[in-house]
C-alpha cells in the first residue's frame, strides 16, 4: 500500500466546512482511484489534523491524481480548503509512505 499523510491547522470554528470540503473531494476522487482516509484530531491542539489516505500502489496514485487534478471542481476545494486554514498556521506538511505491515486487536 502507498500512504499519504498531510498534517494541518484548521480553524476551530470552519470543522463543519472542512468535512463539506472533504466530502465533494472524495466524491471526485471516487471517480479515478481506490483509497481509504481516516482523518485525526488532535486532543491537545483542536485545529490540527492528521489526514491519512491509502492507496493500493504509487503507481495507481500517480495515474489517479494526474486525472483527478485536471478536474476545475477539485482546485476550487483546494481554494475553499486552503480559505479554512489557520491564518498562522497555513502550511500543509504532505509526506508519502510504504506500508509495511498492518494489524489489528479489534
Amino acid at each position: 500500500m502507498f500512504v499519504k499523510i498531510y498534517i494541518y491547522h484548521i480553524k476551530r470554528d470552519k470543522t463543519e466546512e472542512y468535512f463539506r470540503i472533504q466530502e465533494k473531494a472524495r466524491e471526485i476522487y471516487r471517480k479515478f482511484i481506490d483509497s481509504e482516509t481516516t482523518y485525526l484530531q488532535s486532543r491537545s491542539d483542536t485545529t490540527k489534523w492528521i489526514e491519512i489516505t491509502k492507496y493500493r500502489s504509487e503507481e495507481e496514485y500517480d495515474k489517479g491524481i494526474a486525472l483527478i487534478n485536471t478536474e476545475k471542481e477539485i482546485q476550487e476545494l483546494f481554494k475553499s480548503f486552503q480559505s479554512i486554514l489557520v491564518d498562522r498556521k497555513r502550511e500543509i506538511v504532505e509526506e508519502n509512505f510504504i506500508e509495511v505491515m498492518n494489524t489489528s486487536i479489534l
